[in-house]
C-alpha cells in the first residue's frame, strides 16, 4: 500500500501516461493529448468511439453535456442537445449569470438579446483565463514593478480603451468553463471561415500576364546594373592608367636626370637597376590601388543594386497585391467568398474581409498559441508544400497557385509558402546555370550563392497569394555572436518578414527556420560568404508566427514600431537581454527571476547562480547539461582542472540552477544545453545529443576567497530528483542534493518500479577512486535501497549512483548498460 502510495506522488514521466481507449502506457512519440481531464490516447487509438474514423486534432469532438464522457468523437456522433438549448449545468455558466455586478460596465454579450448559441469568446474572458491558468508556471514577482524586459512580463492584452475595465470582472472559478476551454481546444481564440481558392476570382493568364511584365522590368533594371557596372569600371581603368603614365613620366624624368649626372659606368648600371625596381613596386601599387578601388567600387554598387531591387519588388508586390484585391472585390459583391458556414447553426459570420491595404504595425491581440499549440494541426497543408517542393515551377504564379489553392485561410497561405521554402535544402539542390533570376528556382540559386536572400523570396510568394508582407531590417544575434557584445557595427545585421495574418502583424523567418550554422565561433565579417557545407538544414517551428515577446530576445528592428510590443525596449535594453535560442521557448522554459541579464557578476565570493524554470509537463522529461570555459578563449581548464567543476546543477521542483563559482578572475562563457527524453530512452544507456537553449557571460571582477573544484563526479544535476524522474528512486532519507554527515552515513530509496544491479562511487579530491571503493556498499530488502559510506577522512566527497531497469533485460534480453542515476555532495566532518 505505502508503496503504491510513493508511485503515485511521485510520477516519474508525465509523458508516461495511459490510453483512456486501451489502456496501455502511451509515450511522447505516439502521443495524443492532453485532451479532456488530461487524457490520452495513442495516435493509433484516436478514432471515433461511435464509428471508427480516424481524428486529428482538428476534427475532434468531445461530449459537452456529460462531464464523466472523455471520449472523443467525429463531428457526426459527437452528443449534442436540442436547438437553440443552453444546458446550464454542463457548460456551467448558471453561476456567472447571477454573479452580482462588481462595475459600471455591462457586457452586453451576455445579457443582451442573441442567438441560441454561446462561443466563448462572446464572455470576453479567454484573457482572465488563460491568466489564471498559467499562475504555476508564472514566476513571482509584480510585472509593472520592473521596467526590464522579461517574456513573463510581457503585459496582457487589454481589448478596451477604457482604464479598469475587465468585462464585468467574471472570475474563472465562478464561471466555472475552464475546463471546457481546455477540453475544447480546437475552438481557437482566431476563428475563420474557409475561402475559395484564387482561382474563383482571378483568372490564372492575368496574374501571370502582370508576372510576365514584372520580369520585363527585372530584366530592365539588370541591364541598367550591368551598364552601370561597365561604365564604372572602364572609369576606374582610364583613372588608374592615367595615374600610371603620370607616375611613370616622373620616373622616368628622374631617371634621365640622374643618368646625365653620373658619368661612370657602374654608378649608371646602379641607377638602372635601381629604376627597374621603382617601376615594378610603383605597378604593383597601382595594381593593388586598383583592386581596393574595384572592391569598393563593387560594394557600393551592390549595396545600390540591392535597393533598387528591393524598391522594384516593393512596387511588384504592390501591383500583385491590387490586382487581387481588385479582383477579390468585384467577386465578393457577386457571391460570398465563404465555402463554409456555422456547422451548428447553419449561418456565415460577418468576418472582416482581408485588408485591402497593408495595416499600421501594431502588438497582436492573440498569442500564437491561441491560433495554433501544434504544428500537427497543419498537417495536411505541410504534405502540401512538401509535395510540390518536389517539382520545380517555372513561374511564381504556377507556383503559388499550387501551394494555396486548396488553402481557405491566409495562415494556411502563409504556412505553406514558408514550408515550401523551409523544406528546401539547398545543400543538396544543383541549379541549372541558365536560370533567369526572377524565377522561384533562379532565386533559391541565388539565395545558395548568397546573392538573393529568404526574406525577398517569402515576400514576393506572399504578394502571389494576396498576402500583406514587410521586409525588417534590424540587428540579430546571431552565428558568432555572444552574450554581452555590442552592436556597434554592421556585422549582426539582418533582415526578416512580418505577414499580416489572422489579423495581425507576424514575425517570419524563413532563414532561420530552414537552417543553421554547425560549429560557427567566429563572428561573420563584411563581405564574407558563408561555406553552404556549415550550414545544416533543419526545419525549426519556432520561427513561424512568433510571438514578439519571444522575438525580442533575438531580433532588433531598427524601426521601433516594428517590435510589435505594447512596451518597446532600446538597443541597450536588447542587448542585456539573456541570449537564448528557440529551443528555450519550444520546451517552455522561462527565467524565474525577470532581471536576469546576459552578463553576470559575482559576488566576492566568486558566485554566481543562473536559474531556469521549466513547465510542469516537462519537468519529468528535460535533462540538462552545461559547459564552461572562458570567454576569451577556447580554453575550459584552469589548472589542468576541467571548468565544469566549478559549476553546481541542481534541480528542485520545477528550477534547474547553475552556480557558477569562478576559480580566477576574468570572464568565462556559461552555455547551458538541453534535450527533452522518456525513461525509456534514457535508461539505454545510449548517448543523447543536447542542443544549447542559452548563454551567459560570468564576470568574476574580484575574487577574494580560493574556490576548490567539486569532486571529479559524473557530468549532470547534483541531487535526487534525476533519480525519481527518470528512475521512479524516491529518496527516503536525503532530498537535497548538498549532505552534511558525520564519518558514516546511511542513504535510503524507496524503488516504485523494478531496478537491478545498482552501483555506486566515491570520489574525493585527490584521492584515487580505487582507493575509496572500499567505503561504499548497497543492500536491497523489497523495495528499499540502502547506500553505506564510511569516510576515511573528513572532507568533501562525491558520490555517483547507478542503475539499471530489470525489465530491460526480460523485453530484449540484454543488459543495457548501468546507467547514472543521481549524485551527492557531501561534507563529512567530526562536528556533523
Amino acid at each position: 500500500m505505502l508503496q503504491n502510495s510513493y508511485k503515485s506522488m511521485y510520477r516519474p514521466n508525465f509523458y508516461e501516461s495511459t490510453c483512456l481507449r486501451c489502456n496501455d502506457t502511451v509515450y511522447q512519440v505516439d502521443r495524443v493529448g492532453p485532451l479532456k481531464d488530461f487524457t490520452f490516447f495513442h495516435s493509433g487509438c484516436f478514432k471515433c468511439a461511435t464509428c471508427g474514423t480516424k481524428l486529428t486534432l482538428k476534427t475532434y469532438y468531445n461530449n459537452q453535456h456529460r462531464q464523466e464522457d472523455k471520449e472523443v468523437y467525429c463531428s457526426s456522433h459527437v452528443p449534442k442537445i436540442g436547438p437553440g438549448h443552453l444546458d446550464g449545468s454542463s457548460v456551467g455558466i448558471r453561476s456567472a449569470l447571477n454573479v452580482p455586478k462588481s462595475s459600471n460596465f455591462v457586457n452586453e454579450q451576455i445579457r443582451g438579446p442573441g442567438r441560441g448559441s454561446f462561443d466563448v469568446e462572446a464572455f470576453n474572458i479567454k484573457s482572465q483565463l488563460n491568466g489564471n491558468s498559467n499562475l504555476q508556471a508564472s514566476p513571482p514577482g509584480d510585472r509593472n514593478t520592473s521596467s526590464h524586459y522579461s517574456p513573463n512580463s510581457y503585459p496582457q492584452n487589454n481589448h478596451s480603451d477604457s482604464p479598469g475595465y475587465q468585462y464585468g470582472r467574471f472570475d474563472a472559478s465562478a464561471l466555472h468553463i475552464a475546463h471546457a476551454l481546455r477540453q475544447t481546444e480546437i475552438q481557437k481564440a482566431y476563428r475563420t471561415h474557409r475561402e475559395k481558392p484564387i482561382d474563383c476570382y482571378l483568372d490564372r493568364d492575368e496574374q501571370r500576364r502582370l508576372e510576365m511584365k514584372h520580369r520585363k522590368e527585372e530584366d530592365d533594371l539588370y541591364r541598367k546594373f550591368a551598364r552601370q557596372r561597365e561604365e564604372e569600371e572602364r572609369r576606374i581603368r582610364e583613372e588608374i592608367r592615367d595615374e600610371w603614365e603620370k607616375e611613370l613620366e616622373r620616373l622616368t624624368n628622374r631617371f634621365e636626370r640622374e643618368m646625365q649626372i653620373k658619368r661612370k659606368r657602374d654608378e649608371q648600371n646602379i641607377l638602372t637597376l635601381r629604376h627597374q625596381q621603382e617601376r615594378e613596386d610603383l605597378e604593383k601599387n597601382m595594381t593593388l590601388r586598383r583592386d581596393k578601388k574595384k572592391e569598393s567600387l563593387t560594394r557600393k554598387m551592390l549595396e545600390h543594386e540591392r535597393a533598387a531591387t528591393a524598391a522594384l519588388v516593393e512596387k511588384q508586390s504592390h501591383e500583385m497585391l491590387e490586382l487581387i484585391n481588385e479582383k477579390r472585390s468585384e467577386y465578393m459583391m457577386a457571391e460570398s467568398l465563404y465555402v463554409d458556414g456555422n456547422d451548428e447553426t447553419g449561418y456565415v459570420d460577418e468576418l472582416p474581409p482581408y485588408p485591402s491595404h497593408a495595416p499600421v504595425p501594431a502588438p497582436p491581440a492573440l498569442s500564437k498559441f491561441q491560433i495554433y499549440n501544434d504544428p500537427i494541426e497543419f498537417a495536411t497543408v505541410d504534405q502540401i508544400a512538401i509535395s510540390v517542393a518536389q517539382e520545380d515551377q517555372k513561374s511564381f504564379t504556377d507556383l503559388v497557385r499550387q501551394l494555396v489553392g486548396r488553402c481557405g485561410s491566409d495562415i494556411e497561405k502563409a504556412r505553406t509558402i514558408f514550408r515550401w521554402i523551409t523544406v528546401k535544402n539547398l545543400n543538396t539542390m544543383s541549379f541549372d546555370e541558365n536560370l533567369r533570376g526572377d524565377t522561384p528556382m533562379g532565386l533559391l540559386r541565388g539565395i545558395k550563392n548568397g546573392t538573393e536572400s529568404y526574406h525577398v523570396l517569402f515576400k514576393r510568394l506572399c504578394s502571389y497569394a494576396g498576402l500583406h508582407c514587410v521586409v525588417i531590417k534590424g540587428y540579430s544575434k546571431s552565428a558568432g555572436y555572444q552574450p554581452g557584445v555590442r552592436f556597434e557595427d554592421n556585422r549582426f545585421r539582418n533582415s526578416w518578414n512580418a505577414v499580416y495574418v489572422a489579423g495581425a502583424w507576424r514575425f517570419v523567418q524563413c532563414n532561420w527556420g530552414a537552417r543553421h550554422l554547425v560549429n560557427a565561433k567566429e563572428a561573420p565579417k563584411a563581405g564574407n560568404k558563408t561555406k553552404s557545407d556549415s550550414l545544416r538544414y533543419e526545419y525549426d517551428d519556432h520561427y513561424f508566427l512568433t510571438d514578439p515577446k519571444e522575438f525580442i530576445y533575438e531580433f532588433f528592428p531598427l524601426q521601433t514600431d516594428w517590435q510589435l510590443l505594447k512596451q518597446p525596449i532600446t538597443l541597450q535594453e536588447f542587448e542585456e537581454l539573456p541570449f537564448v535560442r528557440s529551443l528555450f521557448f519550444r520546451y517552455g522554459l522561462y527565467f524565474s527571476d525577470p532581471n536576469t541579464k546576459a552578463v553576470m557578476y559575482t559576488d566576492s565570493t566568486g558566485a554566481a547562480t543562473v536559474r531556469i524554470a521549466m513547465p510542469a509537463h516537462m519537468q519529468g522529461s528535460l535533462i540538462f547539461h552545461y559547459n564552461l570555459k572562458f570567454y576569451d578563449s577556447d580554453g575550459d581548464s584552469f589548472e589542468s582542472v576541467s571548468l565544469k567543476r566549478f559549476v553546481m546543477q541542481s534541480v528542485v521542483s520545477n528550477m534547474v540552477a547553475f552556480r557558477v563559482h569562478a576559480p580566477c578572475s576574468g570572464a568565462f562563457l556559461l552555455d547551458i544545453f538541453a534535450n527533452a527524453v522518456t525513461p525509456k530512452e534514457y535508461l539505454t544507456g545510449e548517448p543523447m545529443k543536447f542542443k544549447s537553449v542559452c548563454k551567459f557571460k560570468i564576470c568574476c571582477e574580484d575574487l577574494q576567497t580560493v574556490m576548490v573544484p567539486l569532486p571529479d563526479c559524473a557530468s549532470g544535476e547534483w541531487g535526487p530528483t534525476k533519480a525519481t524522474r527518470l528512475f521512479g528512486l524516491v529518496p527516503i532519507t536525503h532530498q537535497d542534493a548538498l549532505v552534511f554527515a558525520g564519518r558514516e552515513l546511511e542513504i535510503q530509496f524507496r524503488m516504485s518500479r523494478l531496478l537491478t544491479d545498482f552501483m555506486a562511487t566515491l570520489h574525493k579530491n585527490g584521492v584515487e577512486e580505487k582507493r575509496l571503493s572500499k567505503f561504499v556498499s548497497h543492500n536491497v530488502v523489497d523495495d528499499v535501497v540502502t547506500f553505506n559510506i564510511s569516510f576515511p577522512e573528513e572532507g568533501q566527497y562525491g558520490l555517483d549512483i547507478y542503475t539499471r531497469e530489470m525489465g530491460a533485460v526480460h523485453d530484449t534480453g540484454e543488459k543495457h548498460l548501468l546507467t547514472h542515476c543521481c549524485k551527492y555532495l557531501i561534507n563529512s566532518s567530526k562536528r556533523n
